[in-house]
């Protein structure tokens, strides 16, 4: 009988989660399979991007809707400000209601779309869209199903690449989990500027220190799960801020909303949101690499602990934490993960997501829900249902 993040596979089965449990574990070893499925991929995924990246006058639009719209919020500064092209994100969900504040017909558009399952669809009418209102445009799908439309209807298309994440991607539970960290590993690799050879070698060191994360992590994240919280915060800034967002997504669909959670910014938190605290609430503040920014992120830790408001506070990260009214002590998750002391944040966020994603699964087991279906009724769909695709009024 395997033990899986402090659970068996057998309690795991019969509580309706072992998909999603797997899937959170087996996040390293994909992150090693897809360094090798890019090599192999690099000259021509290189050709396809170069001429887009390269342009100053070209806008590269990072979409996906839900937790692949999070994607390109993680992404989306940390190539901008590498290449001369604009980079931004824009969720399909705002890009088909309000597509003339984001798209003009003159200006070469490159539309990168991530997508689980490819069938979503808003991402398929995305893609419609451009190819209406665009004069000149292309279209990279980082996608997890080879049997998905976004995949098989652009293959073969002069203006398209797909790129397809590792076998296993495709979640079989309700949540994104490995699908996530994979598309957007995937999508920090390919647009990045550095050459290759050290591109892939993060991802390596990044499977390294997710292993070691998973295998630290795993009983403190259960016990944590098991106290009696009903509202989860979790703070980051520049792309862990987008990352915080999608952890809250995950603690929302895994509790089926029995937990209310709230992400922000750490200066954003005191702007009012801050009222969410109360005794029952669990907060997780999300440390990046940025020296300057840990200024300001160890005042709002100092500050948390002052108050005593929140029922926890946990910090996350790669360094040892101290100020000289808020030492270390037992409410801080801090891990040594090696080379990542260095990374960029966009680059830690799929690092941190392996405790976001812990805390969610974990709580939903707690309260007896089924993780890998917890909505039951059918009242929130796995993939999006019920969206009419309306044209566009003299397109």
């Amino acid at each position: 009988m395997s033990i899986l993040l402090t659970r068996s596979s057998s309690d795991w089965q019969q509580a309706e989660g072992l998909a999603t449990a797997e899937e959170v574990l087996s996040q390293p070893r994909v992150w090693r399979q897809l360094a090798t499925e890019l090599q192999q991929q690099q000259a021509a995924v290189s050709e396809f991007l170069q001429p887009w990246l390269s342009s100053p006058d070209a806008l590269i639009i990072l979409t996906g809707a839900g937790s692949s719209a999070y994607i390109g919020q993680v992404v989306a500064d940390e190539i901008n400000c590498q290449w001369p092209a604009e980079v931004r994100a824009i969720a399909t969900t705002s890009l088909l209601t309000q597509p003339a504040l984001y798209l003009r017909r003159e200006r070469p558009t490159l539309l990168i779309s991530f997508a689980r399952s490819g069938n979503s669809p808003e991402s398929l009418a995305a893609v419609e869209l451009l190819r209406g209102q665009v004069g000149h445009s292309g279209f990279l799908n980082i996608t997890c199903n080879a049997e998905g439309e976004l995949y098989s209807g652009s293959q073969g298309r002069a203006d398209s690449f797909n790129l397809l994440m590792p076998a296993g991607t495709c979640d079989r539970g309700f949540a994104m989990t490995s699908s996530f960290s994979s598309m957007l590993l995937a999508a920090l690799t390919v647009l990045g500027r550095e050459p290759w050879a050290p591109r892939l070698q993060r991802l390596t060191q990044l499977a390294e220190a997710g292993e070691q994360l998973l295998q630290q992590s795993a009983q403190p994240l259960a016990a944590l799960a098991e106290q009696p919280f009903s509202r989860l915060v979790l703070l980051g800034d520049g792309p862990l801020e987008a990352l915080a967002r999608e952890g809250a997504l995950k603690m929302l669909e895994l509790t089926a909303g029995r937990v209310t959670a709230f992400a922000d910014s750490f200066l954003g938190f005191r702007h009012g949101p801050k009222a969410v605290l109360n005794p029952h609430s669990v907060v997780l503040l999300f440390f990046g690499n940025d020296a300057h920014a840990r200024r300001y992120q160890l005042d709002l830790l100092a500050e948390l602990r002052r108050d005593q408001v929140a029922g926890r506070v946990l910090a996350i990260s790669t360094q040892p934490l101290w100020t000289h009214d808020a030492p270390a002590d037992a409410d801080d998750l801090i891990f040594a993960t090696g080379p990542c002391a260095s990374f960029p944040e966009a680059w830690l966020a799929p690092l941190w997501l392996l405790l976001a994603q812990q805390v969610a699964l974990q709580r939903s087991m707690a309260l007896g829900c089924t993780p890998d279906n917890p909505f039951p009724s059918g009242t929130v769909n796995r993939v999006v249902q019920g969206v009419t695709i309306y044209p566009l009024a003299g397109g």
